[in-house]
């Protein structure tokens, strides 16, 4: 069984917790990565010490979009890994929701996956090679009181991620969807003491990304659900 070859990937999204997880990973793998956040300062250290490249981007503007793939391919390479990490989200009474800061939180969950998706699409196709990944959350299947917002921008997200694979697998691109059920450890947020576990490591999630991109083509993962072992579903 032939596992698929990758050598660039591009984060669009990134941050400290689970993109510098995937970019450490993707580094050890000898895989050269890409960085992409509105705002790249935050990215300084993951940059340094994975050797990634930031790029700044704000991924609901389709024409940012374009260049940041175009700056990506002259000066590291054409990715054939792409994660889309950015999520929007607007929290209150539904009553009292802002229609703008809706508009803005479906825009960068759901609206920005769609251009970076096309985008990467575009230039995995003539190779009939790469992968797309998504990362979603426990809204992107249940929406939570005060948390429409969320759960609109996750649940395009995910049938984003569904429509993509029904068309583009057959066509060599390997598109997944990750339901990250429950909250992602980080130094500013650990578990309570009384609840040890009960957070996901963004080095597991790691893992698990990385073991969907190694399937062979004959047995592709279009979705993955994760949670710690104590969570109750």
């Amino acid at each position: 069984m032939q596992t698929p070859d990758y050598k660039i990937a591009l984060i669009v999204g990134a941050g400290a917790g689970l993109s510098a997880s995937l970019a450490r990973l993707f580094n050890k793998q000898g895989i050269r990565v890409a960085l992409a956040a509105r705002k790249i300062e935050k990215l300084g250290a993951i940059c340094t010490e994975t050797g990634a490249r930031a790029f700044a981007c704000d991924a609901t503007d389709a024409d940012e979009v374009e260049r940041l793939f175009g700056l990506v391919e002259r000066e590291i390479g054409t990715p054939d890994i792409v994660v889309y990490n950015a999520s929007g989200r607007a929290r209150g009474a539904f009553a009292d929701l802002v229609p703008a800061d809706v508009a803005q939180a479906i825009a960068v969950s759901a609206f920005g996956g769609f251009l970076v998706a096309q985008q990467a699409a575009r230039r995995m196709l003539p190779n009939a090679h790469g992968a797309i990944l998504f990362t979603g959350a426990s809204a992107s299947i249940k929406g939570y009181a005060q948390s429409a917002p969320f759960a609109m921008g996750k649940f395009a997200l995910r049938g984003l991620a569904q429509s993509m694979a029904r068309e583009l697998s057959p066509q060599g691109i390997h598109v997944a969807h990750f339901v990250i059920d429950g909250a992602i450890r980080s130094a500013a947020r650990n578990e309570p003491a009384d609840r040890p576990d009960s957070m996901l490591d963004p080095d597991a999630i790691a893992s698990s990304y990385w073991n969907v991109l190694q399937q062979p083509r004959s047995a592709w993962t279009w979705e993955m659900e994760l949670r710690p072992w104590v969570e109750k579903f």
